[in-house]
């Protein structure tokens, strides 16, 4: 039995967009306007609103629009997650963010990836690699968690820093691409 595309995405295998997900996204993009224009809405009505589309939001979790996300379904907020302003998160296979975590504005979190081979490319496949973040992670504004990634419990990202790999817990890491922090 062949498998859909959707299952293939979902598996983190190769996949082309087709007109299921494509319809998907076209869910998404008009919850995201109605999300996106609820800023003035209570803090509740907004977490209603995540529960809508969002695969788990954990009790006083926050996102504070305007956020952007492919599908919605794939994200994972713990108990007391805070994203500010203008955060997106291509979320093509599983990203999950555990309690507590702090993310400032405009993060960017991509599960989204892409061949490494141009003719692979050029055919229009895509694939996935899930992102892990720990509970208690504070991750500075401007930051770019790539896909694969898994970070921590207690890490902290600074502003503006490139992950490229994975962060162990409790472990501080700045620049492009993002290293450790060196103790003064």
């Amino acid at each position: 039995m062949s498998r859909s595309e959707k299952q293939k995405m979902l598996a983190g295998e190769l996949y082309r967009p087709d007109a299921e997900l494509g319809a998907e996204q076209a869910v998404n993009k008009a919850w995201l306007a109605r999300y996106n224009a609820a800023l003035a809405q209570p803090v509740s009505e907004r977490h209603a609103l995540l529960r809508e589309r969002l695969g788990h939001v954990g009790k006083d979790a926050v996102i504070r629009p305007p956020f952007f996300c492919d599908y919605g379904y794939n994200i994972r907020l713990g108990d007391g997650v805070f994203m500010n302003f203008n955060c997106v998160i291509l979320d093509v296979v599983e990203v999950s963010i555990g309690d507590r975590t702090q993310i400032g504005p405009a993060v960017q979190i991509y599960a989204a990836d892409h061949p490494r081979d141009a003719r692979t490319r050029r055919e229009g496949l895509e694939f996935g690699r899930p992102v892990r973040i720990g509970s208690d992670v504070w991750i500075g504004g401007g930051a770019i968690i790539l896909p694969g990634v898994t970070i921590g419990d207690g890490a902290v990202i600074g502003a503006g820093s490139v992950v490229t790999r994975d962060v162990g817990a409790e472990v501080t890491v700045t620049g492009n691409p993002a290293r450790p922090k060196r103790s003064s």
